[in-house]
């Protein structure tokens, strides 16, 4: 599995400009709503209904909220760097600056584990989340995530 298999340069916010987790999901539902074909409201209870359950914040300053979805065919992945960190709740306590949102048919339960699999090495790769970090726009914010290790 490839990551580019799943998010593309147009999935990219380089500069999301939001003060909460709330709305963080609220701004990247809104856009994968566009890209799913579903609801914003439906993809967004969905990710608070996976927050309550614990938060998706991963530590180093990432979060990696995820959930399954009726209705969708393929799964959906975003991916956001934010203008400032924000709490998360994180494992480590750290704020949040870089969230990939994922989103998987709910017919396929196992789906989200792959993406969730691939996207962790990415992540935990060497210098990935600083070249992120210093990434100038979407571009280069997507070029440095999709790049084989």
């Amino acid at each position: 599995m490839k990551l580019a298999d799943y998010i593309k340069p147009e999935n990219v916010i380089p500069n999301l400009d939001v003060s909460s987790k709330t709305q963080v999901l609220q701004a990247m539902s809104a856009s994968a709503s566009q890209l799913a074909a579903v609801p914003a409201d439906t993809i967004l209870n969905a990710l608070l209904k996976r927050e309550n359950l614990g938060s998706t914040g991963v530590g180093q300053g990432v979060a990696l909220p995820l959930t399954r979805i009726a209705g969708i065919s393929r799964p959906v992945a975003m991916i956001a760097r934010l203008k400032q960190p924000i709490d998360f709740e994180s494992i480590d306590g750290k704020q949040v600056d870089i969230v990939f949102l994922s989103l998987t048919p709910d017919e396929e339960p196992n789906k989200h584990l792959n993406v969730l699999a691939c996207v962790s090495r990415k992540l935990r790769a060497p210098g990935v989340l600083d070249q992120m970090r210093a990434a100038k726009d979407a571009a280069s914010l997507y070029s440095c995530f999709i790049e084989e290790l």
